[in-house]
This record gives C-alpha cells, structure tokens and sequence, in this order.
C-alpha cells in the first residue's frame, strides 16, 4: 500500500471520526442501544453457519424424540437445547438464527430491488415531466390505493401458478424478495420525483444543460446525489417494514418453506401448539422479530433526526 493511500485513509478516518453523523450517534444512548442489539442479531444470523449449536439443515442431526421439549431451565428440558426443540425436534436457539438469516436476506434484498426500480421511476418522472410523469404517478396512485401486503400475496399468487410445481420451493425465496420490492417502490419514487422537480430548476442543472451534457448524466451524476439523503432514510425504515411483511407472509403459509425456516414461518409453526402449552415454540422467534425490527426502526429513526438540518 503507497504512502498517498495511506494518508487518504486516515484522512477519510478523522472526516469520519469528526463528522456531525458519528457526533450525533455518540450522543443518543437509543441509538447506541439499537445499535448493539442490531449488530448482535445481524452478526449471531451471519455467523449462524459457525455458531450456531445445531445445524437445521442437517435432518442427521435431528431427532423426533427431541421434539417440542421445553427451554433448558424448565424441567423436562435439555441442557443442549436452550430455548427448547420446536415440532421438527430442531433447537430453537439454531432456527433463531437461521431464520434471522433468512429474514434479514429478504428485506435487504427487498429493499435494494424496490430502492433501484423506485429511485430510477422516481428521477424519470421528475426530470422529464409531462406524459412521462403523468403516466408513472397514476401507476403509483393505483397501486396506493391497495395495501401493500395485499399487493405482495397477489404477486407472490401469479408467480407460483406460473412456476411449475417441483421448482415453488427453490424460487420461493426469489418470488418473496421480488413481490415484496414491486409492493413498496411507490415510496421512493414519490419521494425522489418531488426531489427531482426541486433540484431540476437550480442554476447547477441549467448550467449542466447549457454546456451540452446529456440528460441521463445530469440525472445520474448531478441529481441523483441530492436526493438521496431523505431516500436512504426511508429505505433504513423500509427494511424493517421489509421483514414484517416477510413475516406476515410466511406466517399465512405463501412466504419461504418450513424447510428453510424464517422468523414468520417459525412464529406460524409455533402459532399451532401455543395453546397446548409449548408456548416456547412461538414465544422465542416473536420476541427476536420484534428485537430485529424495533431496533432497525430506531436507527431510522436517529438517522432522520441527525440529517435534519433543522434538527442541526
């Protein structure tokens, strides 16, 4: 590594260390907190390949006679399964962890798809206006006038009478990512296209015209990266909105196969014992849902607040 790039990065380091962003973080315990949990329940779904104590997928290691056991402290349970075994004899502590890998890959994934097609409908709208604008915002308006959940089961039901039988349970997980993006892009493209007609009429953009620069590099080199600060706190937000409709989903039977467990398919298969007693089954995957998306929501939350230039 040359001496310029050394320097470069330690240059990039103290802007990062100095930053109002980094200064405003340090200063909110809700957002250190969020932080900590999100990172444990990111790093433990990463990592569950290495870490965790069972592996899920591996129907050798499982045994029918483990099934629906109680949490360790509780008697009748085994030291080896913490959080107890679920109807499959699987360690709830081990599909905890996998299925927050799931979780966490669908409403990533979801996002990203929905932020791209959302952003580019959105700078397109805006920039050229007219039929063009006219044409994407009724599309946009339809599609408000249903809910988004309603529009992801729709999706998700084309797809799977299109797909032949034996290959539902390999595309399941595309098909999810896919209905849930095409069910939330109205929100970026909203949100950019306002942006947009904002930052088309300042001097920058006129003077870009004027000297000859094609509209697909203004857009792309010039607007596009101011408007994206409100667009990337929305799409923070949206991701955990993502996993609650993955949840939602799977829970109604239409998300991922119980073979590849998420958080929503693992609530729904505990759903059935809850009232039998093996409350364990249910309790477990809710409780990490809501950890997952209330501290996601909560770094939205900062990171609105800290690039608010009136909150400033």
């Amino acid at each position: 590594m040359s001496t310029s790039t050394i320097t470069q990065s330690s240059t990039w380091l103290e802007r990062f260390w100095q930053s109002d962003i980094l200064h405003s973080f340090k200063r909110s315990p809700v957002a250190i907190v969020a932080a900590f949990i999100a990172s444990i329940m990111v790093g433990a779904a990463v990592l569950a390949p290495v870490i965790a104590p069972h592996d899920v997928f591996d129907l050798s290691t499982v045994e029918l006679s483990d099934a629906r056991l109680p949490p360790a402290w509780i008697e009748g349970g085994k030291s080896k399964f913490i959080f107890g075994t679920d109807d499959q004899g699987r360690d709830i502590l081990s599909t905890l962890m996998y299925g927050s890998r799931i979780s966490l890959l669908v409403g990533l994934a979801s996002v990203a798809l929905s932020l791209l097609l959302g952003v580019t409908l959105g700078l397109v709208a805006g920039y050229a206006g007219g039929k063009v604008d006219a044409l994407i915002m009724r599309i946009a308006d339809v599609q408000l006038s249903f809910p988004a959940i309603l529009i992801a089961l729709l999706i998700d039901g084309v797809a799977r009478a299109a797909m032949p039988k034996d290959a539902h349970s390999q595309l399941a997980l595309f098909v999810l990512i896919v209905a849930i993006a095409l069910s939330n892009w109205v929100q970026y493209a909203r949100t950019v296209r306002g942006s947009t007609m904002v930052e088309k009429n300042k001097e920058y953009v006129q003077a870009a015209r004027v000297i000859g620069v094609s509209s697909l590099r203004i857009m792309s080199k010039h607007v596009l990266p101011n408007v994206m600060g409100p667009v990337l706190v929305l799409a923070t937000v949206n991701i955990a909105t993502a996993i609650i409709t993955e949840a939602t989903l799977s829970f109604l039977g239409v998300g991922v196969p119980s073979t590849s467990p998420s958080l929503g398919t693992l609530i729904r298969i505990g759903n059935d014992f809850l009232f039998s007693g093996e409350w364990w089954i249910t309790i477990f995957p809710g409780l990490a849902l809501v950890a997952l998306v209330l501290s996601v929501n909560l770094l939205g939350d900062w990171l609105r607040d800290a690039l608010n230039p009136k909150l400033q």
